[in-house]
């Protein structure tokens, strides 16, 4: 009973968070697609060392998507892959039909990709955008750790 409380208590949050923000972005894994083709085709546009920082940045937004399929038990790979065409598509994309490949994402009771927002599969903006700076801004801080703590194992002799 407690679990079925908690569960309801946090859907009626995530109503209460989309209504206040009046902003969505399509959920399961479209966004973190969505940002991960921009920065690659971004990296590909510069020369320095900042580029592999940018893909690398890329590559780890497409954790998301790839933990999403995972955990519903889908190949991973294969799902990845065609989101990944499916989002250059978009990015690459004249006309509106191929533009609304954006709001591609997975669908993970059919196993294959979707029009997340016509279906429905929708994150409020603000809790995606805090989402996103919170992990950077994580893994910044571990980047910025530059001592190393060592534990020297103790003498044989006390062993």
């Amino acid at each position: 009973l407690d679990e079925m409380e908690r569960a309801m208590n946090d859907a009626l949050w995530a109503v209460a968070r989309t209504l206040d923000a009046q902003s969505v972005v399509p959920g399961g894994g479209a966004v973190e697609a969505a940002l991960a083709v921009y920065l690659e085709n971004f990296a590909h546009t510069l020369g320095s060392r900042e580029q592999l920082a940018i893909a690398a940045f890329a590559e780890s937004l497409l954790v998301i998507p790839k933990t999403l399929a995972m955990n519903a038990a889908l190949d991973s790979t294969d799902l990845l892959a065609k989101l990944r065409v499916e989002h250059t598509e978009a990015l690459k994309a004249a006309d509106d039909k191929t533009k609304a490949k954006r709001w591609t994402g997975l669908d993970l009771i059919e196993g294959e990709l979707r029009d997340n927002v016509a279906a429905g599969v929708l994150e409020p903006q603000p809790s995606k955008v805090k989402s996103l700076q919170f992990a950077t801004e994580a893994a910044v801080t571990v980047l910025r750790i530059d001592d190393t703590i060592r534990l020297n194992p103790p003498p044989e002799d006390q062993q």
